[in-house]
């Protein structure tokens, strides 16, 4: 058996499960090694990323969740719309002049913030999925989702202001989503992210040129009324699409409802961690360490016990359909679910 054999069977036996690993785990690395070059030692990223994939709907397909693949390609979409437009309005806020003093005493100017960075590697996502969709976006989407967790080691290291964690954790749940983004979509569905990103740039901008009495920073404006429009705007969309589909018996968009339904608390972080710090001392002017982890502890525990229980119902269903679809001569199943 060669290193390359042995290293994609460990790949199978870590992503398959064991009664279909057994059956077809064979067949599936011979097929592997079919293609390989052979001067290959090592399984590529790409083959890597095929592999999860496969097994994860080989997990799924026992609780009746074999759509949740398309659902994800829309999920994506919907993700990137939403990653794209909240940089659109960081971007504007990290470039208001009004705001760069909050940034420190010392800085002056928006290159003095991390912010202002990983703003632009979302833009730049959103620009490469109308130009280049496929992998060049989930490149693109991938660079600018390390960025997203690595500025706040950075910020630790270089001293820098960096956007709060209530940003960058939706950001980032979402950012894992946008993952899932069809890789030859239409043209007008790459237009979004971009045309999000535009108009929430455009309405932001009004707000802080508009001589209002807004705060100008992230604890303000951005943290009461931003963050938790852009999850209720999301939810909003996607039950709206989930319905539409449904009526039409396709259940794309409750899957992706499925997908959303944890980056969507996310972004209600702050308010939720502010209602938890009343509780537990009478509340403060900005969040904690300690209240945003019980808050995004309470949204990871509600989003799993939610998508846990359609699962479950989801199984339930299945299975009472195809005991009902039989034929009436063999007795074997009729009919199909695999688009559900």
């Amino acid at each position: 058996m060669s290193d390359l054999e042995r290293r994609y069977l460990r790949l199978v036996k870590l992503f398959y499960p064991d009664g279909y690993r057994n059956e077809r785990g064979t067949e599936i690395v011979d097929t592997y090694l079919a293609l390989a070059t052979p001067d290959r030692r090592w399984p590529s990223p790409a083959d890597v990323v095929d592999l999860a994939g496969g097994g994860l709907r080989q997990r799924l397909r026992p609780v009746g969740a074999t759509g949740i693949r398309s659902g994800a390609r829309l999920a994506g979409t919907l993700a990137l719309s939403t990653t794209t437009a909240l940089a659109g309005s960081g971007a504007v806020l990290e470039t208001n002049p009004a705001t760069t003093p909050w940034f420190g005493f010392a800085q002056q100017g928006p290159l003095f913030s991390l912010g202002v960075g990983l703003w632009a590697a979302w833009l730049l996502a959103a620009v490469v999925h109308v130009v280049a969709p496929g992998r060049w976006t989930r490149l693109a989407i991938g660079s600018a989702l390390v960025l997203t967790v690595a500025v706040i080691p950075l910020a630790a290291v270089t001293g820098l202001f960096r956007p709060p964690v209530f940003v960058l954790l939706p950001q980032a749940c979402l950012g894992l989503v946008a993952l899932g983004v069809p890789s030859r979509p239409a043209l007008w569905l790459r237009l979004p992210p971009l045309a999000g990103a535009a108009a929430a740039a455009s309405v932001s901008a009004a707000v802080l040129y508009g001589g209002g009495n807004e705060f100008p920073g992230y604890y303000g404006w951005p943290a009461g009324q931003v963050l938790p429009g852009a999850g209720v705007t999301l939810l909003l969309v996607t039950l709206l699409i989930a319905v539409g589909l449904a009526l039409r018996d396709d259940f794309r968009g409750a899957w992706a409802l499925l997908l959303l339904l944890g980056p969507i608390g996310m972004l209600t972080l702050r308010p939720l961690a502010a209602e938890i710090a009343v509780g537990l001392y009478g509340g403060g002017p900005n969040p904690t360490w300690t209240t945003l982890a019980a808050a995004a502890l309470v949204v990871a525990v509600a989003a799993f016990i939610l998508v846990a229980l359609a699962l479950a119902a989801r199984h339930r269903f299945a299975f009472t359909r195809a005991a009902v679809e039989r034929c009436a001569e063999c007795g074997s199943p009729t009919g199909g679910d695999a688009n559900r």
